[in-house]
């Protein structure tokens, strides 16, 4: 087993105008909106986007969309250009970036040797229909939650996952789900709420390689990075509302054989 520890990273402050925080096979974007200005991406696979609090307006090629607050875009691959309103928050996540500057990733160190047991992102999923490249944008809240489960909604691209959890105030501490995964890791941004991440390192033979629990503090504008065989869960803390983003890659075949992915009837393998 590889021991490393979970990584909690926080985004650059709000008046920097971008700043990414990865996984082995992913990156999260937190792009912050300035008078006039574009925001490019430019991806080799699908970027899902999240605008979880103000309006955006997306171009692509030909195509201008004015997008609304607490939406998910799904934009095919290639270049696009974002504008935000002063001071507001759009997060890109992205499984092929080449547009990415290493000076703005801020846990690239841990990344200098990889963790042989997370599965890479093979061939990508392909959509279902005929236009796929056409930019697809969905409103949060029309999306609905799986049977029997009030706090997630799931989704996908051609190349990762994310699960939206959602609820207000405290977390019920007797309702926690303690899991582990075997061969990817698990990225949780905070956009809003404060959380605690709480992470079990399973005993091997070895008792030197044991390690205490942890109950790491993060609040919104964080992302922790959870690696493979650690057995963790999030609890919502304090008041409010409570946003918390869970990314996966490449995307989660055990929830889209259960049903649970709302768009997963776009893709086939």
């Amino acid at each position: 087993m590889i021991l490393r520890p979970v990584s909690l990273s926080y985004f650059a402050p709000a008046h920097a105008a971008s700043s990414i925080i990865r996984g082995q096979n992913f990156t999260v974007e937190c792009i912050t909106g300035a008078d006039g200005a574009d925001n490019i991406i430019h991806s080799d696979h699908e970027t899902i986007l999240l605008i979880p609090e103000s309006e955006a307006t997306l171009t692509m090629d030909s195509e201008t969309m004015e997008i609304g607050s607490r939406s998910i875009a799904v934009v095919p691959a290639g270049a696009f250009q974002l504008q935000l309103p002063r001071g507001a928050r759009a997060f890109a996540l992205t499984t092929a970036r080449r547009d990415m500057d290493p000076r703005n990733v801020v846990n690239a160190d841990d990344y200098k040797v990889l963790d042989g047991r997370v599965i890479p992102v093979a061939k990508p999923m392909v959509r279902s229909e005929n236009d796929a490249d056409r930019i697809r944008v969905y409103q949060v809240d029309d999306i609905p939650f799986p049977e029997g489960n009030p706090r997630l909604k799931f989704f996908q691209s051609s190349t990762m996952s994310i699960n939206w959890v959602e609820y207000e105030g405290q977390r019920d501490r007797t309702k926690l789900s303690p899991h582990a995964h075997e061969d990817f890791e698990q990225g949780s941004l905070a956009i809003a709420g404060d959380f605690v991440h709480h992470i079990r390192t399973p005993w091997v033979s070895n008792a030197e390689e044991w390690r205490e629990d942890q109950h790491i503090e993060a609040s919104a504008g964080s992302m922790a990075i959870i690696s493979p065989e650690l057995i963790h869960t999030t609890e919502g803390v304090g008041p409010g509302r409570h946003i918390l983003i869970d990314v996966f890659a490449p995307p989660r075949a055990d929830f889209i054989a259960k049903g649970w992915v709302f768009n997963a009837g776009d893709y086939q393998a």
